[in-house]
């Protein structure tokens, strides 16, 4: 695949990889998407190669939030950005995990230690990738608004634009949206996801920053969003409370963003800066 050819001829006119009305604009410009940060963050140390490599390369725990913050912008620059923009953040991420490589010290899961992980092995890259892909589709139809099948399958299309730029090799990546879900249910199902002790501590630490008082109830409910999105074998594994009463009130919540909440704010209050339509 080359880098573009999926986003349409409207974006390859255009100066950035996506067309103005494009899949990956409407739907990746919705804030209400950062509800599926910690999930995304969760999956993804679920698996314990990137694990060991959020843990022994990054400062998760001065600032939890900062590997999605980073990994965010980058794919709003990419989404939102000119294509010179789009390849110089995709070019500083690809840099910085080449810097993230070594061997496991202690067993992990199905991992015996002394394997090797690097964030540059295109199978960890496609998981983080296909993390953020299903997270933000599962959020987005949940908490914004419906999605047809026909806006999931562009989304999922012109997405893996960020998977290559990114360093993902395009032969590996699932080539429709119903492989892509055969391999999120594979994944999912088998014994390469495995929490670790290493995986519970990034857990606590994302879910639990250092924050002041008041702030603290914000972050409870950003917990219990957080379990509720996560499948159930995984949020057993992390430990995530999780019962009919917080099941209903997350449900209600849903419910009232979606038909109330949604409808009433203006664009301004419920798009990433990046997405914001360009003043004249």
């Amino acid at each position: 695949m080359t880098i573009g050819e999926r986003s349409g001829d409207a974006a390859a006119s255009g100066d950035g990889y996506f067309a103005p009305g494009s899949a990956a604009r409407r739907i990746g410009s919705e804030l209400a998407l950062m509800l599926g940060g910690g999930r995304a963050l969760l999956l993804q140390v679920a698996h314990p190669l990137v694990a060991v490599g959020v843990a022994e390369h990054s400062g998760f725990r001065e600032n939890p939030w900062q590997r999605l913050e980073g990994t965010m912008s980058t794919v709003w620059a990419v989404v939102f950005g000119t294509r010179a923009q789009a390849d110089r953040a995709s070019g500083r991420v690809r840099a910085m995990h080449e810097r993230v490589r070594g061997r496991l010290a202690v067993p992990m899961g199905v991992f015996p230690a002394g394997t090797r992980y690097s964030a540059v092995d295109p199978e960890l890259l496609f998981w983080v990738h296909a993390t953020l892909v299903d997270s933000a589709l599962l959020v987005y139809s949940q908490w914004v608004g419906g999605l047809s099948e026909e806006d999931r399958a562009d989304y999922y299309e012109e997405m893996k634009t960020c998977a290559v730029l990114f360093g993902t090799p395009a032969e590996i990546i699932p080539p429709t949206l119903a492989d892509f879900r055969g391999y999120m249910d594979e994944m999912l199902g088998s014994d390469e996801l495995c929490v670790t002790d290493t995986a519970r501590e990034i857990a606590h630490t994302v879910l639990h920053p250092p924050l002041p008082l008041k702030l603290r109830p914000a972050m409870k409910a950003v917990e219990v969003v957080t379990a509720s999105l996560m499948p159930p074998r995984l949020r057993r594994d992390y430990g995530l409370s999780w019962d009919p009463v917080r099941a209903a009130l997350v449900l209600g919540s849903r419910e009232s963003v979606r038909r109330i909440a949604m409808p009433l704010l203006p664009r301004r209050l419920r798009t990433v800066p990046a997405g914001y339509p360009p003043r004249a």
